[in-house]
C-alpha cells in the first residue's frame, strides 16, 4: 500500500490528529483499500451573504434553543470533554502541560499579616489537544477557507484576523447522537473502517435519529475506549466518515459534528492523495464546525440519543482550535 510522507501528512492533518507523544513518531497514512474519491471543490460563498463569518451557527436562534431547553426533561449533565494532561497523545509536536507556581513565596514567604498564600498556573502547549473545536480558520482548499477566505489575507503567526475562536457563539442547541457500534452490532469499530453515506443513513434510520437544521450531530463509534488500552494504536488509525459521509451531514444543515474519535474521518484513507475531504466540505464548503474527541460513552450507556447541547468555548483571539468541554444536558 502506498504511504503518504511525513512532510505531505503535516501539510493536511486536521487539528485533532493524534499519535503517541511519547515513544511515537508519525507514521505514514497508508491507503485503504477502495476506490477514489474526488477531491473537494472550490470554496463557495456562503448562503449567508458574502461577509458571513458564522457558518450554520446563524441557524441557532433563540428558538432553537428553547427546542433545545424543551428536551431537558431529568436535569442530568453529561460532560463529553476528555481529561488533557502532559501524557495526552497528540499529534507531535503537539502537547499541553500546566506548570503550577506559588510567585514570591520562596523559602515560604507570605503577603501580609493576615499570612496570605497564593498558588497560580501556567498553561502551555498546542490547542489542538483533546476534546476540540475546529473553527473555519482551520482547514480550507487551496489556502482559501470558509466563505472564500484566502491564507494571505488572515493568517498570520499572531493569530488569525478572521474566523477565530472568539468570534464562535454560544452552542446551544438541539443534539443527536448516532450508534454507529450498535448499528454494526460491536462495542467499538475497527481502526479503519469507514462507514459509508448508505450506512450512516440507515443507522439513523434504524435509531430513528432526525436531523433538524441548526442541530449538533454526535456520531458513537467506541474508538475512545482504545485510548487507555493502546494510545499508540488510537493514534495511528480511527474508524469514521469519508467525504459522501460528510456530504449526506451537510445536507442536513447541522451547525456542528463531532464523534469520539480524534478525526471524525477514516483513517487510514481510501486514497492516498486525497486527505481530509470531509473536513473541507464541512468547515469550508458549508461552515459546519467539527467536534473531536467528544466522550460519548455515558450517553450511549444510558440510551441517550437526543439531548440539550451546549458548549461555551474559550475565547483566545484568533485561535483556529480550542481545547473545549461540551455537556448534554438531559
Amino acid at each position: 500500500m502506498q504511504g503518504i510522507s511525513r512532510r505531505h501528512f503535516f501539510g493536511a492533518v486536521c487539528g485533532g490528529c493524534l499519535a503517541v507523544r511519547e515513544g511515537f513518531r508519525a507514521t505514514p497514512v497508508q491507503a485503504q483499500a477502495g476506490g477514489t474519491a474526488a477531491a473537494a471543490g472550490p470554496v463557495r460563498t456562503s448562503r449567508f451573504g458574502p461577509n458571513d463569518t458564522l457558518g450554520n451557527m446563524n441557524l441557532l436562534t433563540p428558538q432553537k434553543v428553547q427546542e433545545a431547553a424543551r428536551l431537558v426533561t431529568q436535569g442530568r449533565a453529561y460532560p463529553m470533554g476528555i481529561v488533557v494532561d502532559r501524557s495526552t497523545p497528540a499529534f507531535p509536536p503537539r502537547s499541553v502541560g500546566v506548570t503550577v507556581l506559588m510567585p514570591g513565596q520562596e523559602g515560604g514567604q507570605t503577603f501580609g499579616n493576615n499570612k496570605m498564600s497564593y498558588v497560580d498556573d501556567m498553561i502551555s502547549g498546542w490547542l489542538g489537544v483533546g476534546t476540540q473545536i475546529d473553527t473555519f480558520a482551520h482547514l480550507g482548499v487551496d489556502y482559501t477557507f470558509y466563505n472564500g477566505n484566502k491564507a494571505q489575507d488572515f493568517v498570520r503567526t499572531t493569530g488569525v484576523t478572521k474566523l477565530g475562536v472568539e468570534n464562535v457563539p454560544p452552542m446551544v442547541t438541539r443534539g443527536v447522537l448516532v450508534d454507529l457500534a450498535k448499528f454494526k452490532g460491536k462495542p467499538r469499530l475497527d481502526g479503519g473502517e469507514l462507514v459509508t453515506a448508505d450506512e450512516l443513513r440507515q443507522a439513523m434510520q434504524q435509531q430513528n435519529v432526525r436531523v433538524t437544521p441548526g442541530d449538533a450531530v454526535v456520531l458513537h463509534t467506541g474508538w475512545l475506549s482504545t485510548l487507555p488500552e493502546n494510545p499508540k494504536r488510537f493514534g495511528d488509525e480511527e474508524p469514521g466518515i469519508d467525504g459522501a459521509g460528510a456530504q449526506l451531514l451537510a445536507g442536513m444543515q447541522p451547525c456542528a459534528v463531532g464523534a469520539d474519535t480524534w478525526g471524525v474521518e477514516c483513517v487510514p484513507f481510501k486514497d492516498p492523495n486525497v486527505v481530509w475531504q470531509g473536513h473541507q466540505i464541512l468547515l469550508a464548503q458549508n461552515g459546519i464546525h467539527i467536534l473531536e474527541n467528544l466522550d460519548t460513552s455515558a450517553l450511549v450507556r444510558d440510551g441517550v440519543s437526543e439531548f440539550m447541547f451546549t458548549l461555551g468555548q474559550p475565547r483566545y483571539r484568533g485561535a483556529v482550535q480550542a481545547i473545549i468541554n461540551p455537556v448534554a444536558i438531559r
